[in-house]
């Protein structure tokens, strides 16, 4: 028979003295952020990050022996975990494509700041939901990043990359039409390859970039050039035969994924000639760039990216060197300077 847990003369103890406060319980206080984000209806990618960025931070406190207990979470650990994205985490961990070179200690401000910013957003949601009374993330400052220079490509060199597509071929006459789709429409990648039969009208040369594929989770309507049309019209006839919605599709009849175009893309740009690192986003970048410094509406240009605000769209162009140096040519104050000296000098240089 079992011994019966109560002892005469002692005091019975029922209760954990060392058990968690489940209200506060970071690694559940995580889950109903993230549930909450969920249901607004946000890209898989972006929970994907949410996710990444909460396993993350859970993985620091574990290593480092700090509660998991929010009421114990100050600004000074939420401070340390930026300090170690920044200065001590390992890049590419468990990147199985990576050499150990590239594994270096420490990864990039803009990464430390994309995820500083996620589990910034799940503390406010909990916020917002009155479960927790302060965000301990609030006071960690965005890490100082540099300016990245994006050496965008000239119209010579996207000129060049098109001219080495052999279009006899069917894959490469597929990957012509991407690439022509990407510098017209300045699309995303991703937007591009999830493009279904029904969103292209090639009567109106219009191309739809359905809600549920772009980034910002809002649909836009983005209008295509005749050619580009021709084109579209051209290589849907040929994946007849798939029976496929998806109108960019592998050779098997599969859609064709982002990582498999951004390999071909950089052959294309090896045998073209072209030295700068060639990646699909850099087709969204430059094509936008010579929009205007063609004399494109910025206006315009926003609608076209998809971008929420006139400053994503500022921020996203720049003019070329070549531009600038045009324009710097012809506005230059020596211009003016120097004009006025030309008009002094009574002698000529002999």
């Amino acid at each position: 028979m079992a011994h019966s847990e109560k002892r005469k003369g002692r005091r019975v103890k029922t209760s954990r003295s060392t058990r968690r406060n489940n209200d506060l319980y970071l690694p559940a206080l995580f889950e109903q952020a993230y549930r909450i984000k969920k249901s607004e209806g946000l890209a898989d990618g972006t929970l994907s990050r949410y996710d990444y960025a909460i396993r993350l931070f859970i993985d620091y406190l574990h290593t480092k022996n700090h509660s998991l207990d929010f009421a114990e979470l100050d600004n000074d650990t939420c401070r340390e975990f930026a300090s170690w994205l920044l200065k001590d985490k390992p890049r590419f961990d468990g990147h199985k494509f990576k050499s150990d070179s590239e594994k270096t200690k420490g990864v990039s401000p803009r990464y430390v700041n994309d995820l500083i910013k996620s589990i910034r957003t799940l503390f406010r949601v909990l916020v917002e939901e009155k479960t927790i009374d302060t965000n301990p993330f609030e006071s960690v400052k965005a890490v100082k990043q540099p300016e990245k220079l994006i050496n965008v490509l000239t119209p010579e060199e996207l000129r060049q990359l098109l001219n080495v597509i052999d279009k006899n071929n069917y894959v490469s006459f597929r990957d012509y039409c991407i690439i022509t789709l990407c510098i017209d429409t300045m699309a995303r990648i991703g937007e591009v390859l999830n493009l279904t039969l029904a969103e292209v009208d090639l009567h109106a040369k219009e191309i739809v970039f359905k809600e549920t594929v772009t980034k910002t989770r809002r649909g836009r309507i983005v209008p295509i050039q005749s050619r580009t049309a021709r084109l579209l019209r051209e290589l849907i006839s040929e994946v007849e035969e798939f029976d496929s919605e998806y109108i960019f599709l592998s050779n098997y009849g599969e859609p064709l994924t982002t990582n498999h175009f951004r390999h071909r893309l950089k052959g294309y740009a090896k045998q073209a000639g072209i030295r700068k690192n060639v990646h699909p986003h850099l087709l969204r970048h430059s094509a936008a760039t010579i929009y205007l410094e063609s004399g494109g509406n910025l206006r315009f240009l926003q609608s076209i990216l998809g971008h929420v605000d006139q400053r994503m769209t500022s921020r996203y162009t720049h003019l070329s060197r070549g531009s600038i140096a045009e324009n710097h040519e012809s506005y230059s104050a020596m211009n003016q300077v120097l004009d006025k000296l030309n008009r002094q000098r009574k002698t000529k240089r002999k």
